[in-house]
Order: C-alpha cells, then structure tokens, then sequence
C-alpha cells in the first residue's frame, strides 16, 4: 500500500514578516543550504527520517527518573556515583525547554530561534549544564563522543548552550551526554534490555553560532537558491536520478 504523503501545507519565510528556526533547521542550514531554503523558503520538506521510539522511550523515562530528583533537589545517584554534584536544575518553564515545537527561545537580529533541551542540571554556584540523552545497542558501551558523526551531537549542545546564555542564565561550557548503549551481547532477550550508562563530558565552544545564524539569515532573505551541501545524500541521490531521466 502506497502511504506516501506529499509535502504538508505550512507557512513558509517571507521577508519583513516573524519567522522562527529551530535547532534542526539550524543544522539542517549547515549540512545543506539548498535544502534548507526549499524547505524554509519554498516550503517542500524533505524527506523524513524513520521514527526512533525506542530511543524516545529511553528519553521520557529519563526525564521521569530526573524529575524526582528535581522535585527533591537531591543529587541522583548515578551522577554522585560518577562525581557529580550537581542536580536537576528547577525551572518552572522546564517542560516548556523540554517540549517539542517550544523549548528553549530566543530572538535574534528580528528571527526567533528555539531547540528543545533533554535536561539541564545547576551546580551550588548557579552554572548550568546541558544535558542531552544518547541511546543505542553495541556490543560494546559507548564511552566517548569521537567518531565523525558526532559533530551533530556536539553542536546540537553548544547551540543550546547558546540559548540559554542569551536569555540571561550563566552557563557552564561543560555538558554532559547521558548516553545509554543497550546490550545486544545476551544469550536471550525475556523481555529485557540491559543498558550501560555513561557520561560523557564535552566541553562546548559556542563562537560558531552566531556566524552561521548571520548566514543563515543571509540566506533565507536572498532571491537566490544556494548550492547543496558537499555531503547531502538527499542531493545527491536527486541529481544522479536527474541524470538517468
């Protein structure tokens, strides 16, 4: 059966008129200009990537556990078993930050840019901390962030590291990645997934947003549709198949 469903109906950037970007849209820009201005400016989307539920289960279970601690303004065990004072920062706009389509928001030269943070945890002198949860399944626990593919990760953090500095809180350039790697290894499943937990520290360097938000801008306001990114496998795979018609 043919679930294919076209290009949804929304609003698309005009010039001289409120517009917001989110986190993605921001990375969506870096990874590809051309595809950012048909999705921004002439309002095709590209296309969507495969639902991750487990990994979202994983997220809200998290959420949930922290969120005891944050209604107690107690340090978790897993991060005091791992050296950390800190605990769940406590906001009441928290959900809000946390919130898909909300989250963390700030206007910058006229445009609002907004991202969803995991968490964020206060140490006693008032510094936050983004907190962002990983999950995946290895045979082997995930315990650095250092592979290629991760340079998504870490400027997703430093962008939300960016926000939170703009609207006013003081922000500490570490940040802590709760990455849960589920073991494939075992003889049976039962039912059961046992997962790994690890922190992985980052330090953040947030002097590439406002760069690339001034491009951004640039771009979205010309008449002038950009080039594709080097990487785009969408791209890519739409000029290869220009080729062959």
């Amino acid at each position: 059966m043919n679930t294919y469903k076209p290009p949804r109906q929304r609003n698309i950037f005009q010039k001289g008129k409120p517009f917001s970007f989110s986190r993605s849209k921001v990375d969506l820009y870096i990874n590809c200009p051309h595809c950012f201005y048909l999705d921004r400016v002439k309002g095709l989307d590209t296309p969507p990537g495969f639902p991750f539920n487990i990994n979202s289960a994983v997220d809200t279970l998290l959420k949930r556990e922290f969120d005891t601690f944050r209604k107690n303004q107690t340090v978790p065990p897993l991060l005091s078993k791992n050296g950390y004072d800190l605990i769940p920062f406590n906001h009441d706009e928290i959900d809000i930050w946390r919130e898909n389509f909300k989250g963390l928001r700030v206007n910058y030269k006229g445009y609002d840019f907004s991202g969803a943070v995991d968490d964020i945890w206060v140490n006693s002198e008032g510094e936050l901390f983004v907190v962002d949860y990983k999950s995946t399944a290895s045979s082997e626990p995930i315990i650095s962030i250092d592979k290629d593919y991760h340079i998504g990760y870490k400027r997703q953090v430093e962008f939300y590291q960016w926000l939170l500095t703009q609207m006013g809180f003081k922000v500490n350039n570490k940040s802590v990645f709760v990455y849960c790697t589920g073991d494939n290894t075992l003889p049976s499943f039962n039912g059961i997934m046992n997962f790994h937990i690890k922190l992985i520290e980052y330090i953040g360097n947030t002097s590439w947003v406002e760069k690339t938000l001034d491009k951004l801008i640039e771009c979205v306001e010309s008449d002038k549709i950009p080039e594709s990114g080097l990487d785009c496998d969408y791209c890519k795979y739409f000029n290869v198949r220009k080729k062959i018609n």
